[in-house]
């Protein structure tokens, strides 16, 4: 799935845990969730439930502690669906 794609629906999926709507508007790679967004970590897990359930993928716990930024979400989903998951 392309990164754009990928970086779109975070957007949606992130939406509802954030009040800073500026930031969420600006939302790129370098978006960091607890910094820019102001999300808390237990916000985070439900974001990660949501990401699961959308693309169909499970996150282990040492994927879920990198997945802080907008990038390495990224990266951690791309992985997950190109089937690389222990990589």
């Amino acid at each position: 799935m392309d990164r754009l794609l990928i970086i779109g629906e975070l957007k949606a999926i992130v939406s509802p845990y954030t009040e800073e709507r500026s930031k969420l508007e600006e939302l790129s790679e370098d978006t960091d969730f607890l910094k820019d967004l102001k999300i808390n970590s237990a916000n985070l897990v439900d974001i990660v439930l949501d990401i699961e359930e959308k693309f169909g993928i499970e996150v282990d716990n040492d994927s879920m502690a990198k997945m802080l930024t907008v990038r390495a979400t990224v990266e951690v989903v791309a992985q997950k669906l190109s089937g690389d998951a222990g990589q």
